[in-house]
């Protein structure tokens, strides 16, 4: 149920049976041989499979996130802490002055963490409305699915789907050593690049589509959970 499908009229009937909206979180930074735009295409993508079933609203993708780790590879582009922060203020402070009460943050990139803390903290301030962080591929649920088929990294075969494959753009049909999440927690974004070299991650680049599709379906049900039973009991 993407947001823009519908007019203010409809939105406004839906707010007198229901009180949900998921809000998806993504980045726009490099993604080796796949587009910049992975995390927020995958997730809004995500989000709408998964909310249609409930009839709850989707807005359309956040493309940008915090990402100054892949800030020394260009097509990344990054908010600064204090920007996303505001940013997600006013799109909260709107969605609640409309009547939105339960609302999803769904972050497709590991780098918007931080929008977990800030959650808890605007949901304390707001004590008859309710935020959920929740991860779409980060989430550990989602993610020891992935790894108990393949080793996965940043960019690798677990996010490889057709929405985000550039048309001429071959794919490696080999696997890469795993870059160590250790090494690059203190990298410079210089650094960060070395390491990475085309940007993966690590693990196989592509392997038969049924395994990221299990992934993917894991995902999907997992948010739909949530979206159900994810709740406070007083809501």
């Amino acid at each position: 149920m993407k947001l823009w499908d519908h007019t203010w009229m409809q939105v406004e009937k839906y707010l007198e049976h229901d009180d949900r909206v998921v809000v998806p979180l993504g980045s726009t930074e490099q993604h080796a041989y796949l587009s910049v735009g992975t995390d927020a295409i995958l997730c809004e993508k995500g989000a709408v499979e998964a909310a249609r079933s409930e009839g709850v609203p989707v807005l359309p993708v956040l493309p940008f996130g915090l990402t100054p780790l892949f800030s020394a590879f260009p097509g990344t582009v990054g908010l600064r802490m204090a920007t996303y922060v505001a940013l997600l203020t006013d799109v909260l402070d709107a969605l609640y002055g409309q009547g939105f009460r339960r609302i999803v943050l769904l972050s497709g990139h590991g780098g918007n963490a931080p929008a977990a803390q800030f959650g808890q903290e605007w949901g304390a301030a707001h004590a008859d409305a309710e935020v959920m962080f929740h991860g779409w591929f980060t989430d550990p649920r989602v993610w020891s699915v992935a790894t108990g088929l393949a080793e996965a990294g940043h960019a690798s075969w677990v996010e490889n789907f057709a929405d985000v494959r550039i048309d001429g753009v071959g794919i490696p049909a080999g696997a890469k050593p795993l870059v160590p999440p250790a090494a690059l927690q203190t990298a410079s974004p210089e650094h960060a690049r070395e390491l990475l070299g085309d940007g993966s991650g690590g693990g196989a680049y592509q392997l038969e589509q049924h395994y990221a599709d299990k992934v993917w379906a894991t995902a999907v049900a997992l948010l739909r959970e949530q979206l159900r039973f994810g709740w406070n009991a007083r809501k």
